[in-house]
């Protein structure tokens, strides 16, 4: 399954800290809602390999801030959990007039055993 999002907040704008409490910002509440109007998607249920392709408007931001919002936000929408992602591929692109984020997500067939030290068995 292939699809094609807007461009999530950085982690630095995801999460709030507050009162010794840590939240999801009213930026991340709106991309989570935004992510879950996606439709004719097949929510993973098994081990699953996800490659993204960031295409971005500008020469700025992390590839690595970009992933856990995205990963958080389809939770439901593309897998059941991000705990089920095993295998990641992540590029970053330049496209001024259309950015995006392209998402495959990929469930593994068998699914892939890992032991606790991450390695396969």
């Amino acid at each position: 399954m292939t699809i094609t999002l807007p461009v999530p907040p950085s982690a630095n704008r995801y999460w709030r800290h507050a009162k010794g409490r840590t939240y999801r910002s009213a930026a991340a509440n709106a991309y989570r809602k935004l992510v879950q109007t996606v439709s004719g998607c097949r929510v993973a249920t098994t081990p699953c390999s996800v490659t993204v392709v960031w295409y971005r408007a500008a020469k700025r931001g992390d590839l690595d801030n970009r992933l856990k919002v995205l990963f958080d936000a389809l939770q439901g929408v593309a897998y059941t959990n991000d705990s089920l992602i095993v295998e990641i591929h992540a590029y970053r692109r330049e496209d001024k007039s259309n950015p995006r984020m392209e998402v495959t997500v990929e469930e593994l067939d068998p699914p892939i055993e890992y032991q606790n030290d991450g390695v396969m068995v």
